[in-house]
């Protein structure tokens, strides 16, 4: 009942066949955000009419035999089709737990989507599932002007000055690109990032050669000098558009122009017929600036889940204990950073 999907023709097969997913399930998203030593697979089960997928990147444990596995940068987590709020798991719960096993998996972690239906009730009892923090969307099924109207009032008059004083367009330019590569850099530097956050220039491009990623990448230029001071890549599947990543040159923060590069994507996707517009959270899922920025846009808030499941609690044990640096709140332990 438990099959490992590691080819790309199979995984989008997969996908074509249940009910709803995101970007960030997909083959295309997996490949690309790999590292070195680092491999991609679609867990799948299967029960009758039932489908269950589980997307993960499969890390080796270093000096061991063993493995952990963990979601993509985003929201991923299990994608389904016939199940509902009454789904029984004690079978796909025995199937999976053997299937790790076999697999040599120590721990699982995965990040998973506010707009995924169903997603708690495949989990219920296998590790435990987190509630760590919101995340602020836009209801794009609503009339623009409606959308608007919900906006602080503060925002209406910023987003109108930068489109007074910028343009806005989609690009697909390599050079545009690496301007855009370099502006982000220096956001990271700015609110002191995590190196987790700083990707490689690679990752970027990848968007840009992809033929099957469905991205758009907004950047904005000063009308007078046509200088590039912003710029966000937005990702979308289905009935999800994604705010993924943004940045802005510190010298025009006060010209606002993330808040353009929102507005203008919020109108490009609800003409193009999206129904989720995903702001995202806080830094690291927290009630922080970065969250009030984006209720600022939107009140409406989906509580943002992650799930934690130790497979071989001994060997879990044995490895946390030999890291010095164990960070109680880091999972798995004994991957805590230095």
């Amino acid at each position: 009942m438990i099959e490992i999907i590691k080819s790309k023709n199979e995984w989008d097969s997969f996908l074509d066949k249940v009910n709803h997913y995101d970007f960030y399930h997909t083959y295309d998203y997996h490949e690309l955000s790999l590292k070195e030593d680092e491999k991609c697979i679609l867990i799948t089960y299967i029960e009758n009419d039932t489908l269950i997928g589980l997307p993960f990147i499969v890390r080796p444990i270093p000096n061991t035999k063993y493995y952990d596995i963990t979601s993509v940068y985003g929201y991923a987590g299990p994608i389904s089709k016939n199940i509902n709020e009454n789904f029984n798991n004690l079978k796909f719960l025995n199937a999976l737990n053997a299937s790790l096993k076999t697999q040599n998996v120590v721990s699982v972690f995965s990040r998973l989507n506010p707009f995924i239906a169903f997603q708690s009730q495949m989990l219920n009892g296998i590790g435990h599932i987190e509630n760590i923090g919101q995340i602020v969307h836009i209801d794009l099924e609503k009339p623009l002007d409606i959308q608007r109207q919900n906006y602080q009032r503060r925002i209406k008059s910023q987003i109108n000055k930068a489109r007074r004083l910028c343009n806005v367009k989609k690009s697909t330019s390599k050079k545009d690109m690496l301007e855009f590569i370099n502006i982000y850099y220096e956001n990271m530097d700015r609110v002191q990032a995590r190196d987790f956050y700083y990707f490689k220039p690679e990752y970027f491009l990848k968007f840009l050669e992809s033929s099957s990623l469905n991205i758009d990448f907004l950047i904005i230029t000063l009308k007078d000098t046509n200088e590039i001071i912003a710029g966000a890549l937005f990702l979308k599947t289905n009935d999800i558009v994604q705010y993924h990543l943004s940045g802005c040159k510190e010298a025009y923060l006060e010209v606002t122009p993330l808040k353009l590069l929102i507005d203008e994507m919020r109108i490009i996707a609800t003409q193009e017929g999206y129904h989720h517009f995903n702001l995202g959270g806080g830094y690291s899922s927290k009630n922080d600036s970065l969250l009030r920025f984006k209720m600022s846009f939107s009140k409406q808030l989906r509580d943002f889940y992650v799930w934690k499941h130790v497979v071989n609690q001994q060997l879990y044990d044995d490895l946390t204990s030999s890291n010095k640096t164990v960070q109680q709140d880091y999972f798995p332990q004994y991957r805590s950073p230095n």
